[in-house]
C-alpha cells in the first residue's frame, strides 16, 4: 500500500497514461466516471443532498485530513474556497514531479460534474503553484465572482505576492464539462 502523498505522483501519472491513451476526453471521462461518480459518492450525496450545508461537511473535514492551508467564505448564497496550499499539487512540486500537463484541472474535473447535478455553477482559478479559488453559487444565481478581497477579505488567494503567472490558467462557468476554457 502506498501512501497517501505518494499516491499524488501515482496519481498524477495516471492522468498522463490515460492522455496517451485515448486523449484529454478520456482522462475527463476518468475524473467524472472514477472520481465523482465512485470514489467521491459520499460528496456527491452530501452536495446534492444539502447544498451549501453539504459542502461545509464535506470540505471542512477533507481539507483539514488532507493538511491543506486554506479559508472558506461562506454566505447564504456562496461556498467560497481559498487554497493557499494544496498539500496535493504541493508535493508533486517539492519532489520535481510533472507529468500531466494540468494536475490542477482534476479538481474542477470531478466537481464540475457534481456541482452541475447539485443545481450550482462554479467560479475557479489555479495558478499551478498549488493555489487556486473557487466559488459555488445557485445555478439560477447570475452573479458574477467577486472581485478580489471583496467575498473573502484578506484570505483571498488573488491577494498574495506573485498570484499571477504564465501559467496561469481561468476557469468560468459553463455548462459544457469539455470546453477547455470553462469548467
Amino acid at each position: 500500500m502506498i501512501g497517501c502523498y505518494d499516491f499524488c505522483g501515482h496519481y498524477e501519472w495516471t492522468f498522463e497514461w490515460l492522455r496517451q491513451q485515448g486523449g484529454h476526453e478520456l482522462v475527463r471521462a476518468y475524473w467524472d466516471e472514477a472520481i465523482h461518480q465512485d470514489s467521491q459518492s459520499h460528496a456527491v450525496e452530501l452536495i446534492v443532498g444539502k447544498g451549501i450545508e453539504g459542502m461545509k461537511e464535506y470540505w471542512g473535514p477533507t481539507l483539514a485530513d488532507e493538511g491543506a492551508v486554506y479559508e472558506r467564505t461562506v454566505t447564504e448564497d456562496v461556498f467560497r474556497i481559498d487554497m493557499h496550499e494544496c498539500p496535493s499539487k504541493g508535493f508533486l512540486i517539492r519532489n520535481g514531479l510533472h507529468q500531466y500537463t494540468d494536475y490542477c484541472d482534476h479538481c474542477m474535473g470531478w466537481i464540475g460534474p457534481l456541482m452541475e447535478k447539485a443545481g450550482f455553477v462554479i467560479d475557479h482559478e489555479h495558478n499551478h503553484c498549488g493555489q487556486c479559488w473557487w466559488e459555488m453559487r445557485r445555478k439560477n444565481d447570475a452573479s458574477p465572482s467577486s472581485a478580489p478581497g471583496v467575498l473573502s477579505g484578506r484570505s483571498d488567494v488573488r491577494l498574495r505576492p506573485g498570484w499571477k503567472s504564465p501559467q496561469t490558467d481561468h476557469y468560468e462557468r459553463a455548462t459544457d464539462p469539455d470546453d477547455k476554457t470553462t469548467v
